[in-house]
């Protein structure tokens, strides 16, 4: 038994050791070889041929009238926005709180501390506020912020609805004669 296993393990180096013929063949045999794929590529048109045939287009209206229309609608946009009463803008809130008279201290420090900044005081139920400025852009608010902050450390930047100035209230007397 073990004799004819050592037999079938000696047959099988051999036959695992034994050199096997090329079974690649000399590229001379592929020299003759041709492939047609012509059918099975796809077709495209030439492009260059079009765009040389194509005449430059016109423009439908010339850049003036573009430009007129532009300003038009500018001045259309202009004029909604100065007919309104107020814009959304910017303030820097100094003080908030229920206290009146520590709101009115505050407004003075601010008048004497800061004459070119004109301190506006608010009453919304239940607080008093205390704001500076009118700013379109809160990077216009910065500078006054930066001034104010050195003295007052709570104050920050708060989004406000800003009544324009060269807005006027239109006459209530009119409307007032015309519901009696």
């Amino acid at each position: 038994m073990k004799k004819g296993l050592w037999i079938l393990v000696a047959m099988g180096l051999m036959t695992a050791c034994k050199t096997s013929s090329s079974s690649v063949k000399s590229s001379s045999t592929y020299d003759s070889y041709s492939e047609d794929l012509s059918g099975s590529l796809p077709t495209y048109p030439s492009f260059e041929e079009k765009i040389k045939a194509q005449q430059p287009a016109e423009p439908a209206t010339s850049p003036q009238a573009m430009d007129t229309r532009l300003n038009n609608l500018a001045q259309a946009q202009y004029d909604k926005n100065k007919s309104e009463p107020y814009f959304n803008g910017y303030k820097v809130l100094i003080y908030s709180g229920l206290n009146r008279e520590e709101a009115f201290e505050t407004q003075e420090k601010i008048n004497e501390l800061f004459p070119d900044l004109k301190a506006d005081l608010q009453y919304q139920q239940p607080r008093y506020l205390v704001k500076v400025g009118r700013f379109a852009y809160k990077v216009e608010a910065l500078k006054s912020f930066n001034q104010v902050k050195t003295e007052f450390p709570s104050a920050r930047i708060i989004p406000d609805r800003i009544q324009r100035q060269e807005f006027s209230v239109p006459s209530q007397t009119n409307d007032a004669e015309r519901q009696n």
